[in-house]
């Protein structure tokens, strides 16, 4: 009995230690991780590391291309030229059986408009994922919000229950005493013992959908299913100036990646045009061309030297028309993401006049919803006096503890409305990251 004691004692000391080591996430705490191990942040900052390497890559065709080349060869049966002189003919081998050449070559472009345009390209496409990563941040941040933002309204709603369970079931308490000494009906009590039941399901229900949107918010930020998570104590803070924020869409994130998108499918114009430039290079190699009887090492083998310079040219003179074709081709590509473009700024400002009128609406609908709850708080503690003097019914009671109930839910949905629509508004101004905390 002793040790089931002790063993219990460890048991329960060890839930504390974990009670207590459980560290509360708030949202900039939330942000910070989803930032820091979610596939796409994760991904978007590799394909920013990519694009460097893209640029090596273009780069690297610019600079000198060196090289080395090497044959053996051993024939087997030597080619032969018939010749005739002085009315005979004669057959001459034409080589020895082994044949070798080691020859180190050099390609320098010294004018290729392909390669120019490249490198720009290359180093706009940098910028591009530099963009595309903020992008990608900031979406996630806005994922992260809403969720749990989402939370934080079902732990409100859960409140609420919790706090009408605890009046009602005080309530059958006493309706369980007026019973016994015959003050009250019994059919009195066995309404309200439903009526504790339904909130026992209730506070059931909702736990659970907690639990469901807790388990959706780790997903959001990349943290294991497994682990328990505690939201801090965030308070609804209500800014009425949001709502006169002015429009700033040039500055969004989205249109900036979709004007340097622009700007990429324009120098894929360049280099179809760059296919009627010509081009130039220098080549230079040098090397051994060897031939003999026996084998290259330790045989009768000769080792002459070879070396040679030049330039070489490619002008393009006519080619059916294809160049023309890919040029016009890039050319609607670029006219394309135009109209893209006007249209994504046309649904940003449309996004954010509604993310306006839903914060002025909320602003309307918290004050209002706060008035209600207030006076919900003092009708019921009326009716509640009212009862305990037999001068209110069991079901006036009941309705003026589910009127609270109905008016606290709708405070909370109404800060939720908030809360999601000043995420947009914060968006929309390319401020998302201010929500994270130092």
């Amino acid at each position: 009995m002793k040790t089931i004691r002790i063993l219990a004692s460890l048991l329960l000391g060890t839930m504390v230690f974990q009670s207590h080591a459980q560290q509360q996430l708030s949202l900039s705490d939330a942000i910070k991780f989803a930032l820091q191990n979610k596939k796409e942040a994760k991904k978007a900052k590799l394909d920013l590391e990519n694009s460097q390497y893209q640029i090596d890559e273009v780069r690297g065709s610019a600079l000198p291309q060196i090289t080395a080349n090497g044959s053996l060869k051993y024939n087997v049966l030597i080619p032969e030229m018939v010749l005739e002189a002085g009315g005979q003919t004669q057959k001459i081998k034409m080589g020895q059986p082994w044949n070798s050449n080691a020859v180190v070559s050099l390609n320098q472009q010294l004018f290729n408009q392909s390669i120019f345009t490249g490198l720009k390209a290359a180093k706009t496409t940098k910028e591009f994922y530099q963009i595309n990563a903020q992008l990608t941040d900031e979406q996630l941040i806005e994922k992260v919000a809403n969720a749990y933002y989402d939370i934080y309204q079902e732990h409100l709603k859960l409140q609420t229950i919790e706090n009408n369970l605890q009046s009602t079931t005080k309530t059958k308490e006493v309706t369980e005493g007026l019973v016994k000494a015959g003050l009250a009906k019994k059919i009195d009590l066995d309404r309200l013992v439903v009526n504790v039941n339904n909130l026992e399901a209730q506070k059931q229900q909702t736990s659970s959908a907690v639990q469901i949107k807790e388990n959706a918010l780790k997903f959001a930020i990349g943290k294991s299913i497994e682990e328990d998570i505690e939201l801090s104590n965030e308070t609804f803070e209500i800014n009425p100036v949001l709502a006169m924020e002015s429009d700033n869409i040039e500055n969004r994130t989205e249109v900036q990646l979709m004007k340097k998108q622009i700007e990429l499918y324009e120098l894929n114009k360049k280099s179809k045009v760059a296919d009627l430039y010509p081009k130039l290079s220098l080549g230079a190699d040098f090397g051994f061309n060897g031939f003999g009887k026996g084998f290259p090492i330790g045989g009768d083998f000769s080792w002459p030297k070879t070396s040679s310079i030049g330039l070489n040219l490619s002008v393009p003179i006519f080619t059916g028309g294809t160049t023309k074709a890919r040029i016009n081709q890039a050319d609607i590509q670029i006219r394309q993401a135009q109209v893209d473009l006007e249209d994504t700024k046309l649904g940003l400002s449309l996004a954010k006049e509604n993310a306006k009128s839903q914060i002025k609406i909320s602003l309307l609908t918290i004050d209002n919803n706060r008035r209600n709850v207030k006076l919900a708080k003092g009708v019921l503690d009326d009716t509640k006096n009212n009862f305990n003097n037999g001068l209110a019914t069991l079901t006036e009671l009941l309705d003026a503890e589910r009127a609270l109930a109905d008016a606290e839910n709708n405070l909370n949905t109404s800060l939720l409305n908030y809360k999601v629509a000043e995420v947009q508004i914060i968006k929309s101004n390319g401020e998302l990251k201010s929500l994270i905390k130092e």
